[in-house]
């Protein structure tokens, strides 16, 4: 899917944000139909009796004590893609390519950058990403809903917003995009846990991508005036 995005983007040269939104409405679409066309509900059945799932539990869905508290193994997960992440951004080639292109497409291509692979491989890593989460949740409940996830597309854009990243490309990090991640998990579940209203929780919502787009404003034009 990552390749089928990436293709369809370098070769129409469409909004990347386009693109992304019609394959995932039209995945998604095709997923909840042939789903419930095959097996009658949009839920799978339970795969915990299936040859190798204790193994797969195990990698993608188990609890490792720390100190008497239950971490679950998703932690170390995103720890990892975390770190890899950010040290091919800031400590090799292709992190300067992806910054390149981000920035300015035409101009990288000038100046020998691999533009049309950079792109696809990217999507491609996005991809591979979520195929991660998916093995997560399909482990953790030993079965999936098709809709999963339907609606809160948005929700992920705010969270790499909120964590520095700029939706105009160039500007952001690994680690600032985890950071969002953490700020939007943290505000959801604290709302629940604190007994506010959840009503409110689309508020602050707004409020952090509105603070975090002017912070985000504030420290490009100061680092383009340095």
């Amino acid at each position: 899917i990552g390749f089928i995005n990436g293709w369809i983007l370098v070769k129409t040269k469409l909004p990347s944000f386009i693109v992304t939104l019609a394959t995932f409405l039209m995945l998604t679409g095709l997923n909840l139909a042939l789903t419930r066309l095959i097996g009658g509900s949009v839920s799978s059945p339970s795969i915990s009796k299936l040859d190798g799932f204790d193994s797969a539990h195990a990698v993608f869905a188990s609890s490792i004590s720390i100190g008497g508290v239950e971490v679950k193994i998703t932690v170390f997960f995103w720890i990892i893609l975390v770190a890899v992440a950010s040290w091919v951004l800031l400590r090799t080639k292709v992190g300067n390519w992806i910054f390149a292109v981000g920035g300015d497409a035409n101009a990288a291509r000038a100046v020998g950058v691999p533009v049309t692979k950079t792109k696809i491989g990217l999507f491609m890593a996005v991809g591979f990403c979520g195929w991660i989460l998916g093995m997560h949740n399909l482990f953790a409940f030993d079965a999936v809903q098709s809709g999963e996830g339907v609606g809160n597309e948005f929700l992920y854009i705010i969270a790499a917003v909120i964590g520095g990243c700029l939706l105009t490309g160039g500007y952001g990090s690994a680690v600032g995009g985890a950071i969002g991640a953490f700020i939007f998990g943290m505000a959801n579940k604290g709302i629940v846990y604190a007994q506010w209203n959840p009503d409110w929780f689309k508020f602050f919502l707004g409020l952090m991508l509105l603070l975090a787009t002017i912070v985000n404003l504030i420290v490009k034009r100061r680092a383009e005036l340095k």
